[in-house]
């Protein structure tokens, strides 16, 4: 099945980076990042801030932009079927030469699983020096680690 990513939640004042992989089946049917139930990266976050959680999407995406926090996938496109990241082949990656020089403020990149950051380093070259950062992935199918140990990991992003 091809897949295609969605376009950035980004603004000129974003300071961080976070990157998926592609987005899943449930993400591409509802046409939001992160859009199956059962995956954490909403949660972290408005946890992180402190935040009432909110499963509307508008408020999410401001929630983003109020944080400073630009949000994207590495890859453009890709074939896979299902949603795991090991099922992607003949992947594009996204355009981020254009995207970093359009956000100057971005100085920090934080990858959402480790395939994410493998593909980004496979496929981009960065020409200014950014923190890059890997944290375990909000993906229920990633069960190596506890719900509460990937939250202590994801808190790194109230910090920056």
């Amino acid at each position: 099945m091809k897949s295609f990513s969605f376009a950035p939640i980004s603004s000129v004042n974003s300071t961080i980076l976070i990157l998926g992989t592609m987005p899943g089946t449930k993400s591409l049917e509802l046409n939001q990042y992160y859009g199956h139930n059962q995956n954490n990266f909403w949660k972290f976050l408005f946890t992180i801030f402190n935040e009432d959680f909110s499963n509307d999407y508008e408020i999410k995406k401001a929630f983003l932009l109020q944080n400073k926090i630009a949000l994207w996938d590495v890859l453009q496109y890709c074939d896979r079927v299902g949603s795991l990241d090991s099922a992607i082949n003949n992947e594009i990656a996204n355009d981020f030469e254009t995207f970093l020089k359009q956000h100057p403020n971005i100085k920090t990149i934080l990858f959402n699983g480790q395939k994410a950051a493998q593909f980004f380093k496979k496929y981009v070259t960065l020409h200014n020096t950014y923190q890059l950062i890997t944290l375990p992935s909000t993906s229920p199918a990633n069960a190596s680690k506890s719900m509460q140990s990937k939250l202590e990991e994801w808190k790194i992003i109230a910090t920056l």
